[in-house]
């Protein structure tokens, strides 16, 4: 499986388990039984690492936005952000942040509102260059 399918399966599951909290061992094996939405290593360890990191990653988003709660924000674009964030800052570095920003993006692009992938591209840009020092924005 690439890695953009492993990106767009981790954060499906991550979307499931936001309506399901707790429950991630149970959605990894769904996805696995079922096959449409399989998560794979790659998946289930950035899926995992946002499960681990929820709150840092929250809180590092919501610094970054302006006039905006983390809280109010889509659930598609908190799952999105959560995701990128820990996979830029936990992960296994196997990208560049700029990847993952794009990742991201697409995402966006897919799953959530029609200029949301600009917003999602602005925050994440914004904590890259903050925690990096890199100018990521895509």
């Amino acid at each position: 499986m690439n890695r953009r399918k492993a990106r767009e399966n981790a954060f499906v599951g991550g979307f499931e388990l936001s309506f399901r909290s707790g429950e991630l061992d149970q959605i990894l094996q769904d996805s696995r039984e079922c096959g449409e939405y399989e998560i794979d290593a790659f998946g289930e360890e950035i899926l995992r690492l946002s499960v681990l990191h929820a709150e840092e990653a929250d809180k590092l988003v919501s610094e970054n936005l302006k006039g905006w709660q983390f809280e109010r924000l889509p659930r598609t674009c908190q799952v999105i952000l959560r995701l990128a964030v820990c996979e830029m800052l936990y992960g296994p570095k196997q990208d560049l942040d700029s990847v993952v920003i794009n990742e991201a993006v697409e995402l966006a692009k897919k799953f959530a509102g029609e200029s949301d992938y600009q917003f999602i591209n602005g925050v994440l840009g914004t904590v890259a260059r903050e925690k990096h020092g890199e100018n990521t924005s895509c």
